[in-house]
């Protein structure tokens, strides 16, 4: 005869996971921040994604004060993770061959980049500039709004930063950064604040 456990006990067990699968995770990312590597990057997206699988078919939510904290470390880990895992996805579509500026854009020659007021054709011209931080506020609405259950909040983020970023476009190597960028930022955001949204609501 099976032996049912409480509903407490599940609650504890499931709060308890929750904690150290999000803690576990974001010293991971802590430590592939300087220099995104692999293997951490994986294991805190497996960590991310068996929470996730664990809070959709639990039958309870984290109690309110776990709930917070659960709450405070999925923003840390959607905002600050976004950051190494976009950064590692863009090594390997590129493989290499576009150099980071020194302002979180990328370089390109300014013919490529669709500068030709005055410059050298053969000089090099910074774009995309900020993405770095672009990326950080652009997790942090994401996760936020999730979290809060406004979603639709999603499509206003997207066209801010597709409307600030359209005049630096021009280079292909422009837009596959944007897309790509773009697309690892926001799926990992969503992630983590689905994973949130579902533990506390």
């Amino acid at each position: 005869m099976p032996v049912l456990f409480p509903e407490a006990i599940i609650v504890a067990l499931l709060s308890i996971f929750l904690f150290l699968a999000m803690c576990a995770a974001l010293v991971l990312i802590i430590l592939s921040l300087r220099r995104p590597s692999t293997v951490p990057l994986i294991a805190a997206g497996v960590l991310v994604l068996l929470a996730l699988i664990v809070v959709v078919v639990s039958p309870v939510n984290v109690p309110l004060l776990m709930g917070l904290i659960v709450a405070l470390l999925g923003t840390a880990v959607a905002v600050l993770g976004g950051n190494p895992v976009t950064r590692r996805i863009l090594e390997i579509a590129t493989h290499g061959r576009v150099r980071d500026g020194a302002n979180g854009g990328i370089m390109l020659d300014t013919q490529a980049a669709g500068v030709t007021d005055g410059a050298e054709p053969t000089t090099s011209t910074e774009v995309l500039r900020g993405g770095t931080t672009i990326g950080y506020l652009e997790r942090l609405a994401v996760v936020m709004s999730l979290i809060v259950g406004f979603p639709e909040a999603l499509a206003i983020v997207v066209a801010i930063k597709g409307v600030g970023r359209f005049s630096e476009l021009a280079a292909a190597e422009a837009r596959e950064r944007f897309i790509i960028g773009t697309l690892s930022s926001l799926l990992w955001a969503c992630l983590v604040g689905a994973l949130v949204r579902l533990a506390i609501w």
